[in-house]
């Protein structure tokens, strides 16, 4: 006679069905992190991102986002780590992530409730909550908190995206992951162009050109901007150099994810030059809207500059600054 198949063997199955791979489920409660995080806030490394401070206690404890809510259903989602390099990190090249992955997640919700037969709360998380979605992903037996800060999977690299489904069930857990495959390796660190790791899993994120082309909307150091070569928004190096992205790196497979042509390695001197009507035409439903126009128009004219050294049209910069 077979064996009833379990619920969270159903849970996690359908998920895969719908993109997600990898899939783990875990109890929710103290988060194994929270402290170091709390020291990175304390230290300044958040830089401009005040908004992290917030929720704290959440993210303390996973279990305060709702009344009773006692498990999480924590998936990941490959954005294609074997896509050509470019000026645009991999995961913004398409659509909008949190869109996509927050719809399949409510919709797993939506099943879930149907195949446990009555009400079951939930909310979804897609980094953009008070939780500590890394934390989580470990204690669901994704993978290890690299060197590089990133969640990396022994059979997947850390070329996806992660989210988490909180419900009111008790649900058997996962195995937490507790190695540390990194060992002796230091190539994130070493290949970072503007040595944002201070140590070992410590990121400073002020230094970080993730950071400063996205999330920082100030003028960007001096010291900084040679550095940042011509990235537009974000960065893969941390990741491109990891030997286990050299080895499970897979191809981009989700067709909602699939990159537009024009945010793969665009000319900056156009981006430069774009009216914020135009901006928002280009990048609705995309990632890059995060910077702002304000924010990509910096970028574009810190990578002319840096474009062999040549010197932007004084014209260009008054007219990008002024629109």
């Amino acid at each position: 006679m077979t064996a009833a198949v379990s619920l969270e063997e159903r849970v996690k199955a359908r998920a895969r069905e719908m993109g997600f791979d990898p899939v783990g489920i875990t109890r929710l409660g103290p988060a194994t992190t929270y402290d170091a995080f709390a020291r990175w806030l304390e230290q300044g490394y958040a830089g401009e991102m005040t908004y992290l401070a917030r929720g704290a206690e959440k993210r303390r404890d996973t279990t305060l986002p709702f009344a009773g809510v006692r498990s999480a259903v924590v998936v990941a989602l490959n954005y294609g780590g074997k896509q050509p390099p470019g000026s645009i990190a991999r995961y913004a090249r398409g659509d909008d992530y949190h869109d996509v992955m927050l719809a399949r997640l409510d919709e797993l919700h939506a099943w879930i409730e149907n195949a446990y037969g009555g009400d079951v709360r939930g909310k979804a998380y897609v980094d953009t909550g008070p939780i500590l979605e890394r934390d989580l992903a470990r204690r669901a037996g994704l993978g290890w908190i690299g060197k590089n800060t990133m969640l990396i999977h022994p059979q997947r690299g850390s070329f996806f995206f992660l989210g988490a489904l909180l419900v009111d069930l008790e649900l058997d857990p996962d195995e937490p992951f507790d190695a540390d495959r990194c060992g002796s390796c230091t190539r994130c660190l070493d290949a970072c162009p503007t040595a944002a790791f201070v140590a070992p899993h410590v990121m400073d994120a002020r230094r970080c050109i993730s950071y400063l082309t996205i999330e920082h909307r100030s003028e960007i150091a001096a010291e900084l901007q040679p550095l940042m070569g011509e990235l537009l928004y974000g960065c893969d190096i941390c990741q491109d150099v990891c030997p286990w992205n050299h080895k499970f790196a897979s191809e981009l497979g989700d067709p909602a994810l699939e990159p537009r042509a024009a945010n793969v390695d665009p000319d900056p001197e156009q981006l430069a030059a774009l009216t914020d009507e135009e901006f928002r035409s280009r990048f609705a439903h995309s990632p890059i809207k995060r910077a702002k126009r304000r924010g990509l128009v910096r970028n574009a004219l810190i990578a002319l500059r840096n474009r062999r050294g040549e010197v932007v049209p004084p014209a260009l910069t008054t007219e990008a600054r002024r629109r």
